[in-house]
């Protein structure tokens, strides 16, 4: 297993002068420790003495959804070093790698400077701005006027300000007539979104991150939690109560090696084993009957449903022993304050949203819902995918209201004083829509925001096909250098985090500031500048007057939310929300709570009109490409560790981050699989599937279980493999879980 604290290069190896054991991976302990709150002296964050800071400003993080704050020390009103804030809630003074390097990739080489456009010989040259947004605007009317409004859409981010979100989101579908735009939010918290909506009546995660220690039992399914989200990790190795960790993943992660019961299931035997789980907690009684009778609905039907997933049952389709499964029912049962975790490897899955929904179901019907250290608790993925999933105007509605109400399109046109004709009366189509669109010649022209399809879709080569049939392709982001920008017909250089102003809103919907403390390079504009250039060259910038700077967006987001669950109509401005250290929604006028740590459903009340909560269940679905005879492998994907960040496209600027992970591709085989495919440690293979192949070293190790492979998703090679297939209701990919073979392979990867 490969992480900051491993390497599939050595059998033993050496970081910051210290040797590690390969199987030795808890992400806690006295070098990790060191790291954190030391990491000077292993060259993060260090500053020249001729630029000693004189002055400090503080925001939240711009990479994962943790939300961790970091002060910015400033020379010469320029930001040249930062350090954790010690006083805040969620990181208490650490920072992950990530973190300590976030301004060093600001000053990266391929930053875009200015906009370039391809010129008749496929060249991109660069253009001022006013050709730049001229040509935009000129090509996507002209595509809408010869295919209709919906033959043009855009793909946006995660990792832009809440305040961006909603600019683009109102800019397109209310100004520009676009009728589908999605983030790429839907490829890692789609599923969680739907399933507490549908659970819960509206999506609203529980808990916050003070559970972690308030816990006696925690309870992880697919979640390297101490990889994927450090300090969060760090707020566990903090319990007091000596906690039962449980974990639920076919490999032995970091979490997995540092749990007190690692459950290694087969890969999408899940489901199966959470109707088990409920099953037996049924079945001996050990269930709150209370709870479910006052706060619940369909638990005869639930409990019927249950009745057929035996021990017997779970024990053939997951691998794991019944005596091991009454083992964790029964530490469940015994637990006080029992929370149930998830991350990708729920969430990434044909069938994510009722495996969210049956994890959701354990804590409801064992009463662990609404106190300290309970919940059934989705972990975020991007920086701000809460921001997106509330307020980015795509799927949902402003504010989390529905496009199809019509009482909801009355209160968003009032709120912002526009004609309630401008509202589309229906959803956006989905990512994966949105893509097959353009193979159908649906949609023409694809406007790109701060992602990079072109790396991180699924079936990357099919993807990258679909992509070089559109008419127009826009891509806006701070490199000129990702795989999409690549294939743009036009480019438009944008500021990155810490080069302008905004929230986010992290996993525990704590709503932290976003501040410029560098200046974009070149012509470079914010992307909230680009919004508003965009309005002015489209003929629609008296719809957004009123938008003048990002806090303008922000006062909006807070009436659009009024009485809604997400209510943040008590929160007065930016310097109200750094003042209290970030503040949980919901925070409704009148509101007096200013707690750190807020949870909800304390008073057992849901969001559906009759206030109780949905179980939801249903048979498990088939994998859609299982291992056969001719590709005998399953391949999973995810997290291959703390310092790379999705498709790498920031943090491979930062030469620290870099020498913290492999830059080869590699491929994690067990040893019993390795002598029979006569595949040596460290040897380069030809991994393969029905949609490609690709060249990756050997990482022979016993974490990964015979007939199993791991690749990372870092590596730009691995979604060559994937298999387009998505959960029902979410629409989300699912990346963990496809067949392939093995080959010997003579060289390495080129570049």
């Amino acid at each position: 297993m490969t992480s900051i604290l491993s390497s599939p290069d050595n059998s033993t190896r050496s970081i910051f002068g210290k040797t590690i054991q390969p199987l030795v991976r808890q992400w806690h302990g006295p070098l990790t420790d060191e790291l954190l709150r030391t990491p000077g002296k292993f060259g993060l964050g260090q500053v020249p003495i001729d630029k000693q800071p004189d002055a400090t400003t503080s925001m939240v993080c711009g990479y994962c959804s943790t939300g961790c704050k970091l002060d910015i020390h400033l020379k010469d009103d320029k930001a040249v070093n930062l350090t954790p804030t010690v006083d805040y809630p969620v990181n208490t003074g650490m920072a992950c790698p990530k973190g300590w390097e976030a301004l060093s990739v600001l000053q990266a080489s391929d930053r875009g400077t200015m906009p370039l456009m391809r010129d008749n010989h496929g060249r991109m040259v660069p253009v001022r701005w006013d050709r730049a947004m001229s040509t935009f605007c000129d090509r996507f009317k002209a595509l809408q006027s010869k295919h209709g409004n919906a033959s043009v859409a855009f793909l946006s981010t995660g990792q832009i300000p809440t305040e961006e979100m909603a600019y683009l989101g109102s800019l397109a579908k209310f100004g520009m007539g676009l009728l589908h735009g999605d983030s790429n939010t839907r490829q890692c918290m789609a599923t969680a979104a739907v399933a507490y909506k549908q659970a819960f009546g509206f999506d609203a995660p529980p808990y916050t991150y003070q559970d972690f220690e308030e816990s006696d039992v925690l309870v992880l399914i697919g979640s390297n939690l101490c990889l994927a989200h450090p300090i969060m990790w760090q707020r566990v190795c903090r319990n007091p109560h000596n906690p039962e960790i449980i974990v639920l993943d076919p490999r032995t992660t970091e979490t997995a090696a540092a749990a007190t019961q690692h459950l290694a299931l087969q890969p999408k035997s899940d489901l199966e084993l959470l109707y088990g789980l409920a099953h037996i907690l049924i079945a001996e009684g050990w269930i709150d009957n209370e709870f479910i009778q006052q706060h619940t609905d369909d638990y005869a039907e639930f409990a019927r449903h249950v009745g057929k997933y035996t021990p017997e049952f779970v024990e053939r389709v997951s691998g794991i022993s019944k005596e091991r499964l009454y083992y964790l029912a029964r530490t469940i049962h015994k637990g006080q304050r029992v929370s149930f975790w998830w991350t990708m490897g729920v969430n990434q899955s044909y069938q994510g949203v009722r495996t969210a929904q049956a994890i959701i179901n354990l804590a409801l019907i064992t009463g662990n819902m609404g106190r300290p250290g309970t919940g059934a608790n989705s972990i975020t993925g991007q920086c701000n995918a809460m921001g997106s999933r509330l307020f980015s105007n795509t799927t949902n509605l402003l504010g989390g209201h529905d496009f199809k109400n019509p009482e909801h399109r009355q209160k968003v046109a009032h709120t912002l004083n526009i004609n309630e004709d401008c509202i589309p009366t229906e959803g956006s189509w989905s990512y994966d829509r949105i893509v097959e669109g353009i193979l159908r010649e649906e949609i023409k022209g694809l406007w790109v925001i701060g992602t990079n399809p072109a790396h991180s879709w699924i079936n990357q080569n099919t993807c990258n096909e679909i992509l070089d049939r559109l008419d127009f392709l826009v891509v806006q982001d701070m490199y000129h250098s990702t795989e999409t920008a690549q294939r743009a017909d036009l480019y438009l250089p944008a500021a990155g985090w810490g080069e302008k102003e905004g929230t986010f809103i992290n996993s525990e919907r704590r709503i932290g500031v976003v501040k410029k403390v560098a200046k974009a390079p070149g012509q470079a504009l914010s992307d909230f500048s680009i919004f508003r250039l965009a309005a002015h060259y489209w003929g629609c910038e008296r719809m957004f007057a009123d938008w003048q700077e990002p806090e303008d967006v922000f006062q909006s987001l807070k009436e659009l939310s009024r009485e809604q669950p997400c209510d943040i109509t008590g929160i007065d401005d930016y310097r109200m929300l750094e003042d209290h250290g970030g503040i949980q929604w919901p925070y409704p006028e009148g509101c007096q709570d200013v707690e750190p740590q807020r949870r909800l459903y304390a008073d057992g009340q849901f969001y559906h009109p009759d206030g109780r909560a949905r179980l939801l269940f249903e048979d498990p679905r088939n994998m859609p490409e299982p291992p056969s005879v001719r590709y005998p492998y399953l391949l999973l994907t995810g997290r291959g560790t703390s310092s790379q960040w999705h498709t790498q496209t920031r943090t491979s600027k930062s030469e620290v981050l870099q020498t913290l992970y492999p830059q080869e591709t590699y491929v994690e085989i067990s040893p019993q699989d390795a002598r029979r495919e006569g595949i040596h440690p460290n040897s380069w293979v030809t991994v393969e599937s029905q949609r490609g192949s690709v060249n990756a070293k050997a990482f022979v190790t016993p974490t990964i279980q015979p007939g199993q492979v791991f690749m990372p998703m870092h590596y730009a090679a691995t979604n060559q493999l994937t298999l387009a297939h998505f959960d029902p209701y979410s629409r989300q990919p699912s990346y963990k879980d496809c067949a392939v073979r093995f080959s010997s392979s003579h060289h390495s990867p080129i570049g």
